[in-house]
Protein backbone atom coordinates (compact mmCIF):
# COMPACT_ATOMS: atom_id res chain seq x y z
CA UNK A 1 0.00 0.00 0.00
CA UNK A 2 1.29 3.44 -0.82
CA UNK A 3 1.94 6.07 1.79
CA UNK A 4 0.40 9.48 1.57
CA UNK A 5 2.80 12.03 0.15
CA UNK A 6 3.21 15.75 0.56
CA UNK A 7 3.82 18.01 -2.41
CA UNK A 8 5.20 20.74 -0.14
CA UNK A 9 8.87 21.26 0.63
CA UNK A 10 9.29 22.38 4.22
CA UNK A 11 11.87 24.82 5.50
CA UNK A 12 13.74 23.64 8.60
CA UNK A 13 11.72 26.08 10.71
CA UNK A 14 8.40 24.87 9.29
CA UNK A 15 9.48 21.25 9.61
CA UNK A 16 10.28 21.56 13.32
CA UNK A 17 7.12 23.59 13.99
CA UNK A 18 4.95 20.98 12.27
CA UNK A 19 6.59 18.18 14.24
CA UNK A 20 6.05 19.97 17.56
CA UNK A 21 2.44 20.83 16.73
CA UNK A 22 1.49 17.33 15.64
CA UNK A 23 3.04 15.79 18.78
CA UNK A 24 1.39 18.24 21.18
CA UNK A 25 -2.01 17.93 19.54
CA UNK A 26 -1.78 14.12 19.50
CA UNK A 27 -0.90 14.22 23.20
CA UNK A 28 -3.96 16.40 23.92
CA UNK A 29 -6.27 14.14 21.93
CA UNK A 30 -4.99 10.98 23.62
CA UNK A 31 -5.60 12.52 27.05
CA UNK A 32 -8.91 14.17 26.09
CA UNK A 33 -7.44 17.55 27.00
CA UNK A 34 -8.10 20.75 25.05
CA UNK A 35 -4.91 22.35 23.69
CA UNK A 36 -4.14 25.81 25.06
CA UNK A 37 -5.57 28.69 23.04
CA UNK A 38 -2.20 30.45 22.92
CA UNK A 39 -0.60 27.34 21.44
CA UNK A 40 -3.10 27.35 18.59
CA UNK A 41 -2.38 30.96 17.66
CA UNK A 42 -0.27 31.31 14.55
CA UNK A 43 -0.58 27.68 13.44
CA UNK A 44 -0.44 27.16 9.69
CA UNK A 45 -3.45 24.83 9.46
CA UNK A 46 -2.76 24.00 5.84
CA UNK A 47 0.72 22.79 6.74
CA UNK A 48 -0.58 21.04 9.86
CA UNK A 49 -3.15 19.13 7.80
CA UNK A 50 -0.55 18.25 5.17
CA UNK A 51 1.78 16.73 7.75
CA UNK A 52 -1.08 15.06 9.64
CA UNK A 53 -2.22 13.34 6.46
CA UNK A 54 1.28 12.07 5.76
CA UNK A 55 1.11 10.17 9.06
CA UNK A 56 -2.62 9.29 8.90
CA UNK A 57 -3.25 11.38 12.02
CA UNK A 58 -5.57 14.08 10.65
CA UNK A 59 -8.67 12.63 12.38
CA UNK A 60 -6.84 12.49 15.72
CA UNK A 61 -5.50 16.04 15.28
CA UNK A 62 -8.97 17.24 14.31
CA UNK A 63 -10.31 15.71 17.53
CA UNK A 64 -7.80 17.71 19.57
CA UNK A 65 -8.77 20.90 17.76
CA UNK A 66 -12.47 20.25 18.41
CA UNK A 67 -11.72 19.95 22.13
CA UNK A 68 -10.51 23.56 21.91
CA UNK A 69 -13.55 24.63 19.89
CA UNK A 70 -11.55 24.91 16.66
CA UNK A 71 -13.38 23.40 13.69
CA UNK A 72 -11.35 23.35 10.48
CA UNK A 73 -13.13 21.78 7.47
CA UNK A 74 -10.26 19.54 6.27
CA UNK A 75 -9.93 17.96 9.73
CA UNK A 76 -13.70 17.64 10.20
CA UNK A 77 -13.94 15.93 6.82
CA UNK A 78 -11.01 13.63 7.63
CA UNK A 79 -12.70 12.44 10.83
CA UNK A 80 -16.08 12.00 9.11
CA UNK A 81 -14.44 10.04 6.30
CA UNK A 82 -12.53 7.85 8.77
CA UNK A 83 -15.70 7.09 10.78
CA UNK A 84 -17.64 6.22 7.62
CA UNK A 85 -14.92 3.97 6.28
CA UNK A 86 -14.40 2.23 9.60
CA UNK A 87 -18.12 1.66 10.01
CA UNK A 88 -18.37 0.05 6.59
CA UNK A 89 -15.30 -2.13 7.14
CA UNK A 90 -16.36 -3.25 10.62
CA UNK A 91 -19.75 -4.28 9.25
CA UNK A 92 -18.07 -6.18 6.42
CA UNK A 93 -15.67 -7.84 8.85
CA UNK A 94 -18.58 -9.17 10.91
CA UNK A 95 -20.04 -10.76 7.79
CA UNK A 96 -16.68 -12.25 6.80
CA UNK A 97 -16.19 -13.73 10.28
CA UNK A 98 -19.70 -15.22 10.18
CA UNK A 99 -18.88 -16.91 6.88
CA UNK A 100 -15.58 -18.21 8.24
CA UNK A 101 -17.41 -19.61 11.27
CA UNK A 102 -19.85 -21.38 8.96
CA UNK A 103 -16.97 -22.86 6.96
CA UNK A 104 -14.93 -23.83 10.02
CA UNK A 105 -11.94 -21.58 9.24
CA UNK A 106 -10.07 -20.16 12.23
CA UNK A 107 -9.20 -16.43 12.18
CA UNK A 108 -7.39 -13.77 14.19
CA UNK A 109 -7.80 -9.97 13.75
CA UNK A 110 -4.45 -8.17 13.65
CA UNK A 111 -2.83 -4.76 14.18
CA UNK A 112 -5.06 -1.74 13.72
CA UNK A 113 -8.14 -3.92 13.43
CA UNK A 114 -7.95 -4.14 17.23
CA UNK A 115 -5.92 -1.05 18.09
CA UNK A 116 -8.63 1.23 16.68
CA UNK A 117 -10.86 0.30 19.62
CA UNK A 118 -8.36 1.68 22.14
CA UNK A 119 -8.30 5.24 20.79
CA UNK A 120 -10.33 7.95 22.62
CA UNK A 121 -13.19 7.90 20.10
CA UNK A 122 -14.41 5.76 17.21
CA UNK A 123 -12.70 6.51 13.91
CA UNK A 124 -9.67 8.36 15.31
CA UNK A 125 -7.27 5.68 14.15
CA UNK A 126 -7.38 6.04 10.39
CA UNK A 127 -7.17 2.72 8.56
CA UNK A 128 -6.14 1.67 5.08
CA UNK A 129 -7.35 -1.89 5.54
CA UNK A 130 -8.25 -4.58 8.04
CA UNK A 131 -5.71 -7.36 8.59
CA UNK A 132 -6.78 -10.89 9.47
CA UNK A 133 -4.65 -13.98 10.05
CA UNK A 134 -6.36 -17.23 9.04
CA UNK A 135 -5.76 -20.93 8.45
CA UNK A 136 -3.45 -20.88 5.41
CA UNK A 137 -4.62 -24.35 4.37
CA UNK A 138 -8.04 -22.82 3.68
CA UNK A 139 -6.87 -19.99 1.40
CA UNK A 140 -8.98 -21.12 -1.54
CA UNK A 141 -12.06 -21.34 0.66
CA UNK A 142 -11.44 -17.83 1.97
CA UNK A 143 -11.06 -16.64 -1.59
CA UNK A 144 -14.45 -18.17 -2.44
CA UNK A 145 -16.00 -16.42 0.57
CA UNK A 146 -14.58 -13.04 -0.41
CA UNK A 147 -15.55 -13.34 -4.07
CA UNK A 148 -19.01 -14.47 -3.00
CA UNK A 149 -19.32 -11.31 -0.90
CA UNK A 150 -18.52 -9.15 -3.92
CA UNK A 151 -14.79 -8.59 -3.39
CA UNK A 152 -12.24 -8.27 -6.17
CA UNK A 153 -9.09 -10.34 -5.74
CA UNK A 154 -6.14 -7.92 -5.82
CA UNK A 155 -3.46 -10.38 -4.76
CA UNK A 156 -3.55 -14.13 -4.23
CA UNK A 157 -0.92 -16.80 -3.51
CA UNK A 158 2.03 -14.51 -4.16
CA UNK A 159 3.10 -13.18 -0.77
CA UNK A 160 2.32 -14.00 2.85
CA UNK A 161 -1.05 -12.28 2.54
CA UNK A 162 -3.89 -12.14 0.03
CA UNK A 163 -5.60 -8.82 -0.74
CA UNK A 164 -9.27 -8.16 -1.46
CA UNK A 165 -11.16 -4.96 -2.30
CA UNK A 166 -14.81 -3.96 -2.50
CA UNK A 167 -16.02 -0.53 -3.56
CA UNK A 168 -16.14 2.04 -2.23
CA UNK A 169 -13.54 1.70 0.54
CA UNK A 170 -13.29 -1.85 1.88
CA UNK A 171 -9.81 -3.41 1.82
CA UNK A 172 -8.89 -6.64 3.57
CA UNK A 173 -5.47 -8.26 3.84
CA UNK A 174 -5.88 -11.93 4.69
CA UNK A 175 -2.59 -13.16 6.16
CA UNK A 176 -1.46 -16.73 5.68
CA UNK A 177 1.39 -16.16 8.15
CA UNK A 178 2.74 -13.27 10.24
CA UNK A 179 6.27 -13.18 8.83
CA UNK A 180 8.01 -14.63 5.81
CA UNK A 181 11.01 -16.85 6.39
CA UNK A 182 12.89 -14.81 3.78
CA UNK A 183 12.37 -11.62 5.83
CA UNK A 184 13.48 -12.92 9.22
CA UNK A 185 13.97 -16.58 10.03
CA UNK A 186 13.86 -15.93 13.78
CA UNK A 187 10.47 -14.21 13.51
CA UNK A 188 9.21 -16.94 11.20
CA UNK A 189 10.24 -19.74 13.55
CA UNK A 190 8.87 -17.95 16.62
CA UNK A 191 5.41 -17.74 15.03
CA UNK A 192 5.52 -21.06 13.17
CA UNK A 193 3.15 -22.68 15.70
CA UNK A 194 0.92 -19.64 15.99
CA UNK A 195 -2.16 -21.48 17.28
CA UNK A 196 -0.33 -22.41 20.50
CA UNK A 197 -0.09 -18.69 21.32
CA UNK A 198 -3.77 -17.92 20.75
CA UNK A 199 -6.84 -17.86 23.00
CA UNK A 200 -10.28 -18.78 21.63
CA UNK A 201 -12.89 -16.02 21.67
CA UNK A 202 -15.87 -16.51 23.96
CA UNK A 203 -19.01 -17.42 22.03
CA UNK A 204 -17.00 -18.37 18.95
CA UNK A 205 -15.85 -21.68 17.56
CA UNK A 206 -13.12 -20.40 15.27
CA UNK A 207 -12.27 -16.85 16.33
CA UNK A 208 -9.07 -16.29 18.33
CA UNK A 209 -7.13 -13.50 20.01
CA UNK A 210 -3.72 -12.91 21.54
CA UNK A 211 -3.24 -12.29 25.24
CA UNK A 212 -2.45 -8.58 25.82
CA UNK A 213 1.23 -9.45 26.26
CA UNK A 214 1.46 -11.55 23.11
CA UNK A 215 -0.37 -8.91 21.09
CA UNK A 216 2.18 -6.34 22.24
CA UNK A 217 5.06 -8.66 21.30
CA UNK A 218 3.61 -9.05 17.82
CA UNK A 219 2.98 -5.30 17.63
CA UNK A 220 6.64 -4.59 18.37
CA UNK A 221 7.85 -7.22 15.91
CA UNK A 222 5.63 -5.75 13.19
CA UNK A 223 6.83 -2.20 13.89
CA UNK A 224 10.43 -3.39 13.89
CA UNK A 225 9.90 -4.90 10.45
CA UNK A 226 8.88 -1.49 9.08
CA UNK A 227 11.39 0.49 11.12
CA UNK A 228 14.35 -1.64 10.09
CA UNK A 229 13.34 -1.71 6.44
CA UNK A 230 12.17 1.69 5.23
CA UNK A 231 10.93 3.41 8.35
CA UNK A 232 7.51 3.92 9.87
CA UNK A 233 5.50 6.96 10.89
CA UNK A 234 4.25 8.78 13.98
CA UNK A 235 1.08 6.69 14.06
CA UNK A 236 3.16 3.72 15.19
CA UNK A 237 4.26 5.69 18.27
CA UNK A 238 0.65 6.67 18.95
CA UNK A 239 -0.36 2.99 18.70
CA UNK A 240 2.35 2.00 21.18
CA UNK A 241 1.35 4.74 23.61
CA UNK A 242 -2.35 3.91 23.40
CA UNK A 243 -1.70 0.23 23.98
CA UNK A 244 0.69 0.70 26.91
CA UNK A 245 -1.80 3.03 28.60
CA UNK A 246 -4.64 0.59 28.01
CA UNK A 247 -3.04 -2.55 29.48
CA UNK A 248 -0.97 -3.25 32.57
CA UNK A 249 1.36 -5.70 30.87
CA UNK A 250 3.46 -8.39 32.50
CA UNK A 251 6.74 -6.88 31.32
CA UNK A 252 8.83 -9.77 32.65
CA UNK A 253 7.07 -12.06 30.18
CA UNK A 254 7.15 -9.45 27.41
CA UNK A 255 10.87 -8.80 27.76
CA UNK A 256 11.63 -12.54 27.77
CA UNK A 257 9.67 -13.05 24.53
CA UNK A 258 11.08 -9.92 22.89
CA UNK A 259 14.57 -11.18 23.69
CA UNK A 260 13.80 -14.42 21.83
CA UNK A 261 13.07 -12.30 18.75
CA UNK A 262 16.34 -10.39 19.15
CA UNK A 263 14.74 -6.93 19.26
CA UNK A 264 15.08 -6.00 22.93
CA UNK A 265 16.95 -2.77 22.24
CA UNK A 266 14.37 -1.63 19.71
CA UNK A 267 11.44 -2.45 22.01
CA UNK A 268 12.91 -0.51 24.91
CA UNK A 269 13.78 2.50 22.74
CA UNK A 270 10.38 2.50 21.03
CA UNK A 271 8.52 2.14 24.34
CA UNK A 272 10.47 4.91 26.07
CA UNK A 273 10.14 7.22 23.08
CA UNK A 274 6.35 6.82 22.87
CA UNK A 275 5.82 7.36 26.60
CA UNK A 276 8.22 10.28 26.88
CA UNK A 277 6.89 11.88 23.71
CA UNK A 278 3.22 12.03 24.69
CA UNK A 279 3.54 12.22 28.49
CA UNK A 280 6.29 14.80 29.00
CA UNK A 281 7.55 15.82 25.57
CA UNK A 282 11.10 15.61 26.92
CA UNK A 283 13.50 13.44 24.90
CA UNK A 284 17.19 12.69 25.13
CA UNK A 285 19.45 13.01 22.08
CA UNK A 286 19.04 9.38 20.96
CA UNK A 287 15.27 9.51 21.35
CA UNK A 288 15.07 12.72 19.33
CA UNK A 289 17.20 11.18 16.58
CA UNK A 290 14.84 8.18 16.45
CA UNK A 291 11.85 10.53 16.41
CA UNK A 292 13.20 12.46 13.41
CA UNK A 293 13.74 9.21 11.50
CA UNK A 294 10.18 8.13 12.24
CA UNK A 295 8.71 11.56 11.47
CA UNK A 296 10.53 11.68 8.15
CA UNK A 297 9.10 8.31 7.15
CA UNK A 298 5.39 9.01 6.85
CA UNK A 299 2.95 6.24 7.76
CA UNK A 300 4.51 3.36 5.86
CA UNK A 301 8.12 4.44 5.54
CA UNK A 302 9.87 5.81 2.46
CA UNK A 303 12.16 4.72 -0.30
CA UNK A 304 15.00 7.02 0.76
CA UNK A 305 15.28 5.44 4.24
CA UNK A 306 15.24 1.93 2.80
CA UNK A 307 17.85 2.56 0.11
CA UNK A 308 20.29 4.47 2.31
CA UNK A 309 20.02 1.87 5.09
CA UNK A 310 20.66 -1.04 2.70
CA UNK A 311 23.58 0.72 1.00
CA UNK A 312 25.17 1.50 4.37
CA UNK A 313 24.84 -2.12 5.52
CA UNK A 314 25.77 -3.87 2.26
CA UNK A 315 28.04 -1.45 0.44
CA UNK A 316 27.24 0.07 -2.94
CA UNK A 317 28.45 -2.78 -5.17
CA UNK A 318 26.78 -5.56 -3.18
CA UNK A 319 23.59 -3.48 -3.00
CA UNK A 320 23.64 -2.92 -6.76
CA UNK A 321 23.98 -6.66 -7.41
CA UNK A 322 21.19 -7.44 -4.93
CA UNK A 323 18.78 -5.13 -6.75
CA UNK A 324 19.82 -6.12 -10.26
CA UNK A 325 19.94 -9.87 -9.60
CA UNK A 326 17.18 -10.32 -7.04
CA UNK A 327 16.42 -13.57 -5.23
CA UNK A 328 14.58 -16.46 -6.83
CA UNK A 329 11.87 -16.20 -4.16
CA UNK A 330 11.12 -12.58 -5.04
CA UNK A 331 10.99 -13.42 -8.74
CA UNK A 332 8.56 -16.27 -8.05
CA UNK A 333 6.40 -13.97 -5.91
CA UNK A 334 6.38 -11.24 -8.57
CA UNK A 335 5.80 -13.64 -11.46
CA UNK A 336 3.98 -16.81 -10.27
CA UNK A 337 4.01 -18.22 -13.81
CA UNK A 338 7.71 -19.02 -13.26
CA UNK A 339 6.69 -21.78 -10.84
CA UNK A 340 5.32 -23.72 -13.82
CA UNK A 341 7.59 -22.31 -16.56
CA UNK A 342 11.02 -21.72 -14.96
CA UNK A 343 12.76 -21.54 -18.37
CA UNK A 344 11.13 -18.11 -18.83
CA UNK A 345 13.22 -16.67 -15.98
CA UNK A 346 15.52 -14.60 -18.33
CA UNK A 347 12.48 -13.11 -20.09
CA UNK A 348 10.86 -12.01 -16.83
CA UNK A 349 14.17 -10.71 -15.54
CA UNK A 350 14.13 -8.22 -18.44
CA UNK A 351 10.42 -7.50 -17.86
CA UNK A 352 11.21 -6.71 -14.22
CA UNK A 353 13.85 -4.16 -15.27
CA UNK A 354 11.49 -2.42 -17.70
CA UNK A 355 8.68 -2.44 -15.14
CA UNK A 356 10.94 -0.70 -12.64
CA UNK A 357 12.12 1.88 -15.16
CA UNK A 358 8.72 2.81 -16.59
CA UNK A 359 6.14 1.98 -13.90
CA UNK A 360 8.07 2.29 -10.62
CA UNK A 361 10.38 5.05 -11.66
CA UNK A 362 10.69 6.80 -8.28
CA UNK A 363 11.81 3.61 -6.56
CA UNK A 364 13.99 2.56 -9.49
CA UNK A 365 15.83 5.90 -9.61
CA UNK A 366 16.30 5.99 -5.83
CA UNK A 367 17.88 2.54 -5.92
CA UNK A 368 20.10 3.52 -8.85
CA UNK A 369 21.29 6.71 -7.11
CA UNK A 370 21.95 4.73 -3.96
CA UNK A 371 24.10 2.23 -5.83
CA UNK A 372 26.07 4.98 -7.61
CA UNK A 373 26.40 7.68 -4.93
CA UNK A 374 25.78 5.76 -1.71
CA UNK A 375 22.82 8.00 -0.87
CA UNK A 376 19.58 9.25 -2.43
Amino acid sequence: MAKKKSDKTFTQKEYKAALDQVIRLCSCALKNEAPAKEFLEGIDYSLLYNVSEMHMLSALIGYALKLAGVNKPPFIQAEAKAIRKLGLMDAEMSVIFSKMEEEGIWYLPLKGTLLKDYYPSYGLRQMSDHDILFDAKRANDVKDIMVGLGYTVKLFDRYHHDSYHKEPVCNFEMHRMLFNKSYNETFYNYYSDIKSRLVKNEGSNFGYHFTPEDFYVYMVAHEYKHFSADGTGLRSLVDTYVYLKRFNLNMNYVEKEIDKLGISEFEKSNRNLSLHLFDTGKLNAEEYKMLLYIFNSGTYGNIKNKVEKDVKEMGRWKYFKSRLFTTKEIMLNDFPILRKLPFLYPVFFIIRLFRGLFFRREKFMAQLKGAIKGKV
